[in-house]
């Protein structure tokens, strides 16, 4: 199942160019068709609010503090080691789906995608924003 979604994951980022998975715009919520009032209150699927630690293919790994709102808006800090840090924007749960952007203090923007695998544990693909064949896979240990 990882491996399918991954897979797909890097299919969709390869396919959107690097393109951004950013949530939606004011503008673009207020050109939405109508939906019912029941499914704007459905819960985010999951939280993963905290501190966790993700861990990359190509041995970068960074520790997160994440807040989730009840809409499943993440916000937070990322650090990898005690130089570089980042702050978390454009992030949100939907389902089983997770898609954060880390901005990192020297200039450069990953881009995280990923699923709740059966297990609990998050995983997906990152990849540079402005450079998407900077990829790598990642993978929590930690259960949501």
């Amino acid at each position: 199942m990882r491996v399918r979604l991954v897979t797909a994951a890097v299919a969709l980022s390869v396919a959107l160019g690097g393109a951004g998975l950013a949530a939606p715009t004011a503008q673009a919520a207020a050109h939405r068709p109508s939906v019912a009032p029941a499914a704007k209150a459905a819960a985010p699927g999951f939280n993963v609010g905290g501190i966790w630690t993700l861990y990359q293919s190509n041995a970068w790994n960074a520790t997160l503090s994440v807040a989730q709102d009840a809409q499943g808006n993440l916000s937070g800090i990322a650090r990898t080691g005690s130089a570089s840090t980042g702050t978390i924007e454009q992030g949100f749960v939907d389902g089983s789906y997770i898609s954060f952007v880390i901005a990192w203090n020297n200039g450069t923007k990953g881009r995280y995608i990923g699923s709740r695998g059966t297990d609990g544990r998050l995983s997906g693909v990152t990849s540079q924003v402005g450079n998407p064949a900077n990829q790598a896979t990642w993978y929590t240990t930690w259960a949501f």
